[in-house]
Order: C-alpha cells, then sequence, then structure tokens
C-alpha cells in the first residue's frame, strides 16, 4: 500500500511539519488538486494525476504536465465536490495509506474549514489522513485510542466536530481529561501542551480534531 501526497489549491505554507512528511515518505503518490500542481511544483514534485475542473491551473504548466506524463483527470465545472475532495476520493480509491494534504489551508476561510471538513470523508475512515502547513498537522480522531508523536512543549488542541466528544482521556499533556466531554461551541480544549515525547488521546463517541503545532503556538 503506498503513501499518497495530496497538494490542494491553498497558499505554501512550508516548514517542518511539511518537511517531516515528505522526508519520511518514499516513492509516494502525487496527487494534485487543479491549482495544488503549482504547490507540489514549489516542492519539484511532479503530481502523477492532476484532478478538478482546471480553472486554477495555469495553461502552461497543465501542458507541460501532460507532456511529462502526468495523468489530466478532469471534471466539469458543474460540480457537487471541490477538487480537493475528488483528489482525496482518488487517493482512497487507489488504496493508499498514509494520505498527507499539504496546501490545503490559504485566505478564503470557508475553503479551509471545508478543506478541513473532508478529513471526515467516509472514504478515509481506517487510513492515517494529515493535512500539514508550516509547523501544524491537523487530524480527526474517531472513536478508539490514538497515540500523538512530538515533543514536550509542543501544542495540542482538542476540538469536538459535528457536536460533542464523549469520554475523552488524554494522557501526558499538562491539562488531562478523564473521560469528559467535550461540548461543540467552547474553546476548553484549545491550547494544551504536550509533556513528553507522546501523549495518548482516547474518546468513546464523536469525532475529535487534533491540531498539533512544533513548539509553543
Amino acid at each position: 500500500m503506498s503513501a499518497a501526497l495530496v497538494f490542494a489549491n491553498g497558499e505554501l505554507r512550508t516548514g517542518p511539519a511539511v518537511y517531516r512528511w515528505l522526508n519520511a515518505i518514499d516513492r509516494p503518490l502525487v496527487l494534485a488538486a487543479d491549482g495544488g500542481a503549482h504547490i507540489a511544483a514549489a516542492y519539484e514534485l511532479r503530481p502523477d494525476a492532476i484532478i478538478g475542473d482546471m480553472d486554477s491551473v495555469a495553461p502552461g504548466l497543465l501542458a507541460e504536465l501532460e507532456e511529462q506524463g502526468t495523468q489530466v483527470i478532469r471534471y466539469p465545472p458543474e460540480k457537487d465536490e471541490t477538487d480537493l475532495e475528488l483528489a482525496l476520493k482518488e487517493a482512497a480509491a487507489r488504496g493508499c495509506d498514509p494520505i498527507i494534504i499539504i496546501g490545503g489551508t490559504g485566505g478564503r476561510l470557508d475553503q479551509s474549514l471545508a478543506n478541513v471538513y473532508l478529513l471526515a470523508l467516509p472514504e478515509l475512515a481506517g487510513r492515517t489522513v494529515r493535512m500539514v502547513a508550516a509547523r501544524e498537522e491537523v487530524m480527526l480522531l474517531r472513536p478508539g485510542a490514538h497515540t500523538l508523536h512530538g515533543s514536550p512543549g509542543d501544542t495540542v488542541s482538542l476540538l469536538p466536530v459535528g457536536g460533542p466528544a464523549h469520554g475523552v482521556r488524554t494522557d501526558d499533556l499538562a491539562f488531562p481529561l478523564r473521560g469528559e466531554t467535550l461540548e461543540f461551541g467552547p474553546a476548553r480544549g484549545v491550547s494544551n501542551e504536550m509533556r513528553a515525547d507522546s501523549a495518548q488521546i482516547s474518546l468513546e463517541r464523536g469525532w475529535l480534531l487534533v491540531i498539533h503545532t512544533d513548539g509553543k503556538a
């Protein structure tokens, strides 16, 4: 099973969280969501496939990539999915795990939020999926036990999405939770801190968005 790097058409926010995955993955499948091909090019990577309605990739770059062998998977502009959603579904259909999203945030809040929400796609369940930018790594935890790897002093925020997260327990975070409920709305889970090289997070019901920042946020 191969890993996938999926480049979205957001801002180029490079940093340690991005390079950690770029350096860790050998021979990944590289997918670009339309204009995400420009972000891939900034890292000197040629997409194996570019997916979307091709309204944000420069025609010259698109022609160059196609000439070099990049597969172009074209969709009509009138569609229900965003280009990144289509690219993530393509990565899942090809059996990729982990799936790392780069360029998923930017100047448009609606697009950034929608991209984060894509972590809840049913096709991604059971896979390691991360959205990385600068010093931040974002993941969506489903019920069960999870281990977060990092360093003492790293900032960790736990945000319930889609409703409350029930039975949240943590170990090796500065402010522990002991089977508590994090309600959707209040900011109680923001700005916790790792006390060791790893921390344990579990929940019984609901979904928990984890934003892990290298060092102090």
